[in-house]
């Protein structure tokens, strides 16, 4: 019998549009800056995993195109685990995602069956963006670069036999 393992691992550098949203950074910001809030407000976060979805893209992962990312909206939903194993929950609506600074919109959270906090912003919104600079443009200018999309997959096959 042949075993056929297949990787596939996508790397997507700078998909999200300027001013849209991007529902991998809502997500990855959201679990961030709401596990902060969530212990400055006096519990103890054993884990949280957060989801989003861009206008109705579904919960997970999706991008934003350019042109319809002036007013989107995501929706994100995180769950996890006080350090006693009671239930977190963080939802509600993301408009505006800062450099993994900071979520805007509408969220509430729970933990143990009782709120926590409801807030329109979560994180350090007034924090200077970070100025390294990831991925140069072209010398010559190059306004209209546009990183790419780099797909790698690995296949391994196992002998068939004793």
């Amino acid at each position: 019998m042949s075993a056929l393992v297949v990787a596939a691992v996508a790397g997507a550098v700078g998909c999200e549009p300027v001013g849209g949203l991007n529902s991998v950074s809502i997500a990855v910001t959201t679990d961030q800056v709401g596990t902060g809030a969530l212990e400055r407000n006096g519990v103890d976060v054993r884990w949280l995993n957060c989801t989003a979805g861009v206008d109705g893209e579904g919960l997970g992962i999706g991008v934003a195109s350019p042109a319809a990312s002036a007013h989107r909206i995501a929706d994100v939903d995180c769950t996890g685990k006080t350090g006693n194993g009671e239930a977190i929950t963080l939802t509600g609506k993301v408009t505006q995602e800062l450099g993994g600074r900071c979520v805007r919109g509408d969220l509430t959270a729970k933990a143990g069956g009782r709120s926590v906090f409801r807030a329109d912003a979560l994180g350090d919104c007034d924090a200077a963006p970070t100025t390294a600079v990831v991925n140069p443009p072209p010398a010559g200018g190059g306004a209209g670069f546009r990183p790419t999309v780099t797909v790698t997959v690995t296949v391994t096959e196992a002998p068939m036999g004793k």
